[in-house]
């Protein structure tokens, strides 16, 4: 769900998207937030319990000084890129997002590390040792995750002279398939399921040219945030998808012997 300009208005009781200090958006099953970019003067942001996967647009609130985002769908801690240049900022509720993984204290000090302007974090105050220990232990986010993904989709991509010619072609669908039975058997160690071998992949059919490029950086995206929830779901998640994951291999199989015959 996106949040409109109307909405803002209201909830806010303000007449000009200027005029807002202060928004409560609060379990509203928001997954939108892109609003934000015409917020400049905004001081306080709820937005606890909602979908929200990324902080680009709270980028844009330079007077921000208190933000809470507790149970959203922030996935990576690359979005703290985001927060970096807001110094003004010194609360900041997190927790409970998939972000936060299994680590509290490298979570933490990751986060300290990033934004040490901070005075509260997840409703704990901060202490200048955590800060010290923050340099040591936090991990340095000097990049937001779209470009990451995009510097991941560089190294995948293919030959830049000679596309055309038929060995080109050749090496181009023989990297594919050993990118997607990599990645294929990533997820399947993932699931707790035994690799498979390269013959088993022999029966798909590689992408043509032409689709190569695109279709790989599509599929490299949804493999990394695929992998990426995985880390964070617990034994009773992962059996869900595995069962999921079973049913959807067998639907495959059957439809590409239906193909074949």
């Amino acid at each position: 769900m996106k949040l409109t300009r109307k909405q803002v208005l209201s909830r806010a009781k303000a007449s000009e998207l200027e005029n807002v200090r202060k928004l409560n958006c609060w379990g509203s099953r928001l997954t939108d937030i892109s609003i934000f970019h015409e917020l400049p003067n905004i001081e306080v942001i709820t937005l606890s319990v909602n979908n929200i996967p990324t902080l680009e647009p709270i980028s844009h609130c330079q007077n921000l000084t208190e933000l809470y985002l507790r149970k959203n769908n922030i996935a990576s801690l690359n979005e703290l890129y985001y927060l970096k240049r807001l110094s003004r900022l010194k609360i900041l509720w997190l927790s409970e997002n998939p972000c936060c993984g299994t680590d509290p204290n490298k979570y933490r000090m990751t986060v300290l590390r990033n934004l040490p302007n901070l005075h509260k974090l997840d409703n704990q105050a901060v202490t200048q040792e955590e800060l010290a220990q923050a340099i040591k232990l936090g991990e340095e986010i000097t990049a937001p995750p779209n470009e990451i993904l995009n510097a991941d989709n560089d190294i995948q991509s293919e030959p830049a002279a000679d596309q055309d010619t038929a060995e080109n072609r050749t090496v181009s669908e023989n990297d594919l398939l050993n990118f997607s039975m990599e990645e294929t058997n990533k997820i399947r160690q993932q699931l707790g399921m035994k690799p498979l071998p390269r013959d088993k992949f022999s029966s798909f059919s590689p992408l043509s040219p032409l689709e190569t490029e695109g279709s790989r950086k599509k599929r490299n995206n949804i493999l990394n945030a695929v992998l990426l929830l995985l880390k964070d779901l617990d034994t009773e998640g992962l059996e869900i998808v595995q069962r999921t994951a079973c049913n959807r291999l067998l639907q495959l199989q059957k439809k590409e012997l239906q193909l074949e015959s």
